[in-house]
């Protein structure tokens, strides 16, 4: 527990951070403006594309020419079955979770109905939370379907096959309701580690950080008087982006704000935890401003915000398990498109709990031998 002294010292820490940060009109245009100006850009500019869709079958025919369906979509490597049932009810659930993208139930009587006038019909629902995904993976469904059903047809004019479409939690598939979500968390990363790891440096090219080393201020209350203005200053981010997202671009926003909260707060301590440790290794304010961006690029790249995961080779994608934004993106999304809760995000939260104290952890601990 902190003592009555510890608390006014890290109080006055803060106080003097927040003074410096307003004291620079510049730096509040950064902190509070460009993340609604690049929401704004990312909101209207972004889109993706896919490949081995995570797929959830349902075969009531269970024939020779349902496997043959099922075997024309598959091979295409765009779709990957990761589970079957024979109950519709275990593919609605697996869409819910987001364990699958796409639903392909195929009737009883499918294989007797590609004989009759009217052909068979096959339904496909999309996950449209992902609405790149879902968009893309439509198009190629529609047309492994089309050229399965002129293989089955021959000569005849026919279309034995009917494809059912439906796209679940964004029906219109609008590529902005999965985007801007997820640009949410990207400006949350940027904001904590850039303003971290420049407001250390500034002290140090200062020479104030020794005065402060040597002052009553413990190490770990000088991390804390560091690190809370800006973990405060990130969570009225939070609430502006989040505001702009529902208010201006009319994101769908069902599930529960307290969830969002909770996960940012996570979040947050990987953000504040990777510029303290970018400000142990730069000696200027250019040199952690450049490292930032390094850090910031492979943190995108895999996070699953551009590039679909599934369709990265098999050790980037065992590399973005180890990404806090990854862990958070599939949280933002899933509680503002699905409604998803704590059953179903469990595993995403304890993820980033123990990355955000982990990597506190490590950046406080480097921080101590590197002010020494």
């Amino acid at each position: 527990m902190m003592s009555r002294d510890n608390i006014e010292r890290v109080r006055g820490v803060v106080r003097k951070e927040f003074i410096q940060i307003f004291r620079d009109p510049r730096l509040a245009r950064v902190v509070f403006v460009a993340p609604v100006v690049q929401l704004l850009m990312f909101g209207y500019a972004v889109s993706t594309d896919v490949r081995f869709t995570a797929s959830f079958l349902v075969d009531h025919d269970r024939t020779a020419a349902s496997r043959r369906l099922v075997e024309a979509l598959t091979s295409s490597e765009y779709f990957r079955i990761v589970g079957r049932s024979e109950r519709p009810a275990d593919l609605v659930r697996a869409l819910e979770r987001g364990s699958a993208r796409v639903g392909i139930e195929i009737p009883a009587g499918y294989a007797r109905d590609l004989h009759a006038p009217g052909g068979a019909r096959v339904q496909l629902l999309f996950d449209g939370s992902n609405s790149n995904v879902a968009l893309v993976a439509r198009g190629y469904a529609e047309q492994i379907v089309r050229d399965h059903a002129i293989q089955l047809a021959g000569a005849a004019d026919r279309q034995p096959v009917e494809l059912r479409e439906r796209a679940w939690f964004n029906p219109g598939l609008v590529s902005r309701n999965y985007n801007v979500p997820g640009v949410v968390g990207l400006l949350l990363l940027l904001l904590c580690m850039l303003l971290t790891s420049l407001a250390v440096v500034r002290e140090r090219e200062l020479g104030t950080l020794e005065q402060l080393m040597v002052s009553p201020l413990t190490p770990g209350e000088l991390i804390a008087g560091k690190t809370i203005p800006f973990g405060l200053i990130a969570i009225v981010d939070l609430l502006i982006v989040m505001s702009v997202a529902v208010l201006w671009f009319r994101i769908p926003f069902v599930g529960n704000p307290l969830l969002v909260l909770l996960a940012s707060v996570l979040y947050l301590f990987s953000g504040l935890g990777l510029g303290l440790l970018i400000s142990t290794i730069s000696k200027t304010q250019q040199e952690a401003f450049l490292s930032s961006f390094l850090v910031l690029m492979p943190t995108v790249l895999l996070s699953g915000f551009m590039f679909p995961v599934t369709s990265m080779p098999a050790v980037f994608q065992w590399f973005t398990l180890l990404n806090p934004v990854r862990h958070y993106l599939e949280i933002v999304r899933a509680v503002f498109l699905k409604g998803a809760g704590l059953s179903a995000l469990w595993p995403q939260f304890v993820a980033l709990a123990l990355m955000g104290s982990s990597i506190l952890w490590f950046a406080s601990t480097r921080f101590h031998k590197t002010s020494r």
